[in-house]
Parts: C-alpha cells; sequence; structure tokens
C-alpha cells in the first residue's frame, strides 16, 4: 500500500508541478500522513534538471502548502474546540494520546516549539491543533509556520538537488518522463543524504530544549 502511495504522491508532483506540492504539504501539515520528505526531495531533484518548476519555486510552494495546511487545522481547532477534537479526533487520524503529546509539547515550549515543530515527526502535522485550541495569535502562528516550514523546505529542496547530482543519466531521463522510475531505490538514495541533515536538525533542536528547561529550572 505504501509503495503506491509512494506512486501517487510522486506522480502528483511530476503531473502538477507546483500544484502537487501545495496539495501534498497541505496534506502534510494537517491529518494526513504525508511525509514532506517524500514530497519536496524529488521535486527538487525535478527542478535542478531544468524542467517547469525551479528550486525556489519548489521551496516557496511548499512553504505555501505547509501553512496552508497548518491554517486549516488550526481554525477547525479553534473553532470546535478541545472537547471535540479529544472525542471525534481518532476518528480523523487524531487518537487522544497524539493530541496529548502535541498538546505538552506546545505548553512547554510556546511560540518556539512552533518553529522547531515543524522540523519534528508526528508534531509537525498536529501542533497546529492545540495552537488553534489555546487561540494563539494567528498571525504570529502564521509567521512562526511560514519560517519553519521555509527553512525545512529548503533542506529538503538542497536534499533532492544533492541526489540528483548522483543520479546515472538514464535514471533522470526515467524520473523526467515519470516512467520506469524505481522510487524505493530513489527514497534510498534521500535517505542516504539525509542522515547529516538529520543529525544537523535533531542537534538544534536539543540545544534549544535543553536550555528551556535550564531556564525553567532557575525559575523554580
Amino acid at each position: 500500500m505504501m509503495q503506491s502511495l509512494i506512486e501517487t504522491w510522486f506522480h502528483w508532483v511530476h503531473e502538477w508541478g507546483y500544484g502537487g506540492v501545495v496539495l501534498l504539504m497541505a496534506m502534510e501539515s494537517s491529518i494526513f500522513p504525508v511525509p514532506s520528505e517524500l514530497v519536496v526531495p524529488p521535486a527538487g531533484i525535478l527542478a535542478a534538471q531544468g524542467g517547469q518548476m525551479t528550486v525556489t519555486g519548489v521551496v516557496v510552494a511548499g512553504t505555501f502548502g505547509s501553512w496552508l495546511g497548518s491554517a486549516i487545522t488550526y481554525w477547525v481547532a479553534r473553532w470546535v474546540g478541545r472537547p471535540v477534537v479529544m472525542r471525534y479526533g481518532k476518528y480523523f487520524l487524531m487518537p487522544e494520546e497524539k493530541v496529548l503529546r502535541a498538546e505538552r509539547f506546545m505548553h512547554r515550549y510556546e511560540g518556539g516549539g512552533i518553529f522547531f515543530a515543524r522540523l519534528l515527526p508526528v508534531i509537525r502535522h498536529l501542533i497546529s491543533i492545540p495552537a488553534g485550541i489555546i487561540q494563539m495569535g494567528f498571525l504570529k502562528f502564521s509567521v512562526l509556520t511560514v519560517v519553519g516550514s521555509a527553512l525545512w523546505c529548503t533542506v529538503l529542496a538542497g536534499l533532492g538537488q544533492r541526489v540528483g547530482d548522483k543520479l546515472e543519466p538514464a535514471q533522470m531521463a526515467a524520473l523526467k518522463k515519470g516512467e520506469g522510475v524505481d522510487l524505493m531505490h530513489l527514497i534510498h538514495a534521500v535517505k542516504q543524504e539525509a542522515l547529516w541533515i538529520t543529525v544537523a536538525v535533531a542537534a538544534v533542536c536539543v540545544l534549544y530544549f535543553l536550555a528551556m528547561r535550564l531556564t525553567d529550572s532557575r525559575k523554580g
């Protein structure tokens, strides 16, 4: 099933260009399980090879899609309220334990958490829910979401460029046509190049969370 989904997502990006990136990233930032790591890098590869998209355009489209999905989730959560989310969230891929995790993250790290949540799996697509529930200012929420999403999309698009530079001419030609592409091989190549990025992001997040804990301890 996952193989089929990945193929579908890839063809959306290949056929719809920026529109496909916006749609998939909006889904990724809401309640739908579409990993951004499988959306932006392929788009970055296509853009880097002189297609209809540019790398900058991919970053902008990915950032806008992330904000759009997050904004929709924010306003839905703000409108329906916490009791409804907790009661019916499990029917929309938002079980109570995941929402509670996002709430704890939000209360613990506040505004900075919105920014860093854009870099973290699981929390990324749920953080808009507690932000809406506590009625965080939408402008502040939007700015933090856009900045965090832009950084993440830039990293992923750059990753796509690195992978594209290492593809064989035959692989690149197949990728442009959208035919005969070994997507699992492509995903494996992306994961190999992503290791150093994952380590860097994890280090920044650890330092931020450690600073917050130390600050709280002093206040205590």
